[in-house]
């Protein structure tokens, strides 16, 4: 049986343990590059990272693979993720890849492969790599067929103006003052320097990379540093991307954050207004507020639900002609422009109704008002506590105590030994009932 490598968005694990091994990286580098090779023309890979320490090992090792086979390497140094897929499609590159653990700490690293079309890839080609990952018999390139590595300079540039082609043009963001926060990660270059182009007054933080603080009390996933700058600054708002850059949240004048939900809302009901929406409606995933789902009824645009996992939202986007979608956490993806979800794209969406209707960014991103909603996650060890009749039982319950003003998701986690129970509602202190019930008869079946 074929080993499995890539989960839910490609090989991730503790740097220099398995998966994340220069040696493991190497044959990556072989396979995907064997795999690629596809015609006589000369074939090249786009590789960027973040700013983790252990990304100097992956990047020099998965370039030694990809030059093995006779693939030609581009190296872009530190890029957000959207700009090395974007990056990929505009330089007619056989493929693309982005070392990368997104929102995790430094201690753990990851590779994300992209088509030549700029998309991820499909669950059939990752298994294919990873059949020649298991066998590590790929044929080599011979002495004078193997492949050159060279510093690609002008992608930073590249992104920038990409990024900015994306604000109307019409619109500039003079007289905002923006607390941007990078994460110490991907976008700590150019995020700021896009704001700035757009004449905006621009505060960086988190923008002093040293291999370690990535994502450490600051970013997407650490907001407290973010909303004490943005009221401190007396700015108009704050944004916070995480560690690669693909998810964005925003933080009004008052410190309050504004969640995923929130400005999908937001950027769906102006592309409507704007006749540019596609598919009368928006995709989230099942973790999305019910309060989401309900204002969007109200605006006659539907809530497609997929499972978690940002790759099922963009792939029921592609399949059903959506062009808005993403998730809570703050994935946003807008397929018009880019072909994964992209923090500063979706940033720039939400600044340009912030800037033409010239109210705060509290009133501005708050479409509506979000149900209760708790979350409690039950660790177990073994067996399948989900397929327990007292578990189905008091679930079964759950439902019907809440109510069609109400739902409940319950799923095991696809990282760690977890089950999540998620349940919202009106009534915040049935929700709470409710959760703590399912949660507490899991764990004593876990316990068992």
């Amino acid at each position: 049986m074929t080993r499995k490598y890539f989960g839910t968005d490609g090989i991730r694990g503790a740097a220099n343990s398995e998966p994340m091994t220069a040696g493991t990286a190497l044959k990556v580098g072989k396979a995907a590059g064997h795999i690629f090779t596809r015609g006589n023309h000369r074939h090249r890979v786009v590789i960027g990272k973040d700013t983790r320490l252990s990304g100097y090992m992956i990047e020099n090792a998965l370039t030694a693979g990809f030059l093995s086979v006779g693939m030609d390497v581009m190296l872009v140094g530190p890029m957000p993720t959207p700009a090395v897929a974007m990056l990929t499609r505009s330089l007619r590159a056989d493929l693309g890849v982005m070392i990368s653990a997104s929102h995790n700490h430094f201690e753990d690293n990851g590779i994300k492969l992209f088509g030549p079309d700029g998309f991820k890839l499909s669950d059939s080609v990752e298994h294919d790599i990873e059949a020649l990952l298991e066998h590590d018999d790929v044929p080599l390139a011979g002495p004078a067929k193997l492949g050159r590595a060279k510093r690609f300079e002008d992608a930073r540039g590249r992104y920038i103006e990409a990024a900015k082609s994306t604000f109307p043009k019409h619109l500039r963001l003079g007289g905002l003052k923006i607390v941007i926060d990078c994460a110490n990660g991907a976008a700590y270059q150019v995020a700021p320097t896009v704001l700035w182009e757009l004449e905006a007054e621009v505060i960086p933080i988190g923008v002093t990379p040293d291999g370690f603080n990535i994502n450490k009390d600051c970013g997407s996933t650490a907001t407290d540093t973010l909303r004490r700058e943005v009221v401190k600054q007396g700015a108009d708002l704050g944004i916070a991307l995480d560690g690669d850059a693909d998810r964005v949240l925003i933080c009004d004048e008052k410190g309050q954050i504004v969640d995923g939900d929130q400005l999908m809302a937001l950027i769906g009901q102006s592309w409507k207004r704007q006749g540019r929406l596609r598919g009368d409606g928006i995709v989230a995933t099942v973790m999305s507020n019910l309060g989401l789902e309900r204002y969007l009824e109200g605006q006659g645009l539907s809530l497609a639900r997929t499972s978690v996992g940002d790759r099922y939202v963009l792939e029921h986007m592609r399949q059903h002609g959506f062009n808005v979608g993403g998730e809570q956490s703050g994935h946003v993806i807008l397929s018009d422009y880019v072909t994964t979800g992209d923090g500063l794209i979706a940033a720039l969406q939400v600044l340009a109704v912030i800037v033409e209707t010239g109210k705060p960014v509290s009133e501005v991103c708050r479409c509506f008002e979000p149900y209760p909603q708790v979350l409690q996650n039950v660790r177990y060890s073994n067996g399948s506590p989900l397929e327990q009749p007292t578990v189905r039982q008091i679930i079964e319950d759950g439902r019907i105590r809440l109510g069609k003003e109400g739902r409940l998701v319950i799923r095991p986690s696809g990282t760690e030994p977890l089950i999540r129970v998620m349940g919202e509602g009106l009534d915040s202190g049935l929700v709470n009932q409710v959760v703590g019930d399912i949660a507490g008869e899991i764990a004593r079946v876990a316990a068992i």
